[in-house]
């Protein structure tokens, strides 16, 4: 496959790199929508709402991921996903997603509680994301 048909894309957070290759594709969760990204897109830096980045390689296999939110710099050979937090699908936690959940929505009745409104409400978007992600990745195989 020519150069000029793939875009490099890394994925990266503070835990270090979670991906480096050329992509035909890349599918991002954009802070004002959905985002498709093909080889010489227009230059644009946005940031990251929790949700799923799906590359799809020129050997047409899709790689998913989960970030937890963080910042997108497309450069029209470049992708770079700079995630608060980042996670391959195959490696979440169903349960733990779950007990994510719970925990976000006992703070959110919880008006005293330790956390604040604002990081319950962050913690269950994170945690939908990724039950969301989950189902339609087990949909995907079925």
């Amino acid at each position: 496959m020519a150069e000029a048909e793939t875009i490099q894309v890394d994925i990266v957070s503070a835990e270090g790199e979670i991906y480096s290759g050329p992509a035909l594709e890349v599918f991002a969760p954009g802070a004002e929508g959905d985002l498709g990204i093909h080889p010489r897109h227009a230059p644009l830096l946005t940031l990251l709402k929790a949700g799923e980045v799906r590359v799809r390689s020129p050997d047409g296999v899709e790689h998913f991921f989960f970030v937890g939110g963080g910042a997108l710099e497309i450069q029209p050979r470049k992708v770079t996903v700079l995630a608060d937090t980042a996670v391959r699908a195959k490696d979440l936690d169903e349960a733990a997603a779950v007990a994510a959940k719970q925990r976000a929505e006992e703070a959110l009745k919880d008006k005293a509680g330790k956390i604040t409104q604002a990081e319950a409400l962050a913690e269950l978007a994170r945690a939908a994301a990724q039950l969301k992600m989950l189902d339609r990745l087990r949909k995907l195989k079925a």
